[in-house]
């Protein structure tokens, strides 16, 4: 049984999608949501879904191993980001090479980085006039947005999308092929 930890800071729609899939598969299971937003909606999904939720610090997860110990305490063999906003510190990297992974809602290499999340990616791209958008699946390094890509998605944007209704495509993409993905690179480990 492979065990998956799923950090997320938002409302939890990824992670509340990622649970549903694997919640009847016998070789793989979500056990444990972290969380570094107190008020996170992905509080309630996961407790809703009957998932434990473990709330941090940024000491806990920088300086004191706290989330480290937590990891090794639950057996995680892998993790995911949904949302999460923090960069992830160079211990757990390395205590889980190759085995950390996140989605996000541009193609990257373009639109990524410190503080390129949500609605703030959908606008630039908009801004910039690009035709299309999609989502990025990657290996989790120790910079924002910068490891090796998995996979790409992509969607067309027309002249009336908005941020908010390119988010919605980039979403439908997100529910579509990230619980897919996470389950085709478990198989492979």
């Amino acid at each position: 049984m492979t065990k998956i930890a799923v950090f997320a800071s938002g409302s939890g729609t990824n992670v509340e999608n990622i649970i549903k899939h694997f919640k009847f598969n016998n070789n793989i299971i979500v056990s444990i949501i972290f969380t570094n937003n107190q008020k996170a909606g992905v509080i309630e999904r996961a407790n809703r879904l009957n998932v434990p939720v473990s709330i941090f610090s940024k000491e806990d997860f920088y300086q004191n191993g706290k989330v480290s110990e937590m990891l090794n305490n639950n057996k995680i063999d892998f993790i995911v980001l949904a949302g999460f906003l923090w960069l992830v510190p160079i211990n757990i990297i390395e205590n889980f090479k190759m085995k950390i992974i996140n989605i996000h809602p541009a193609l990257l290499p373009k639109y990524g980085g410190k503080g390129m999340y949500g609605e703030k990616v959908h606008k630039t791209i908009i801004e910039n006039g690009e035709t299309e958008s999609g989502i990025t699946i990657h290996y989790v390094n120790n910079k924002y947005d910068d490891g090796d890509i998995i996979f790409q998605a992509k969607c067309a944007i027309e002249k009336n999308d908005t941020p908010e209704s390119l988010a919605q495509k980039i979403h439908i993409l997100e529910y579509e092929f990230y619980p897919k993905v996470i389950e085709k690179i478990i198989e492979k480990l």
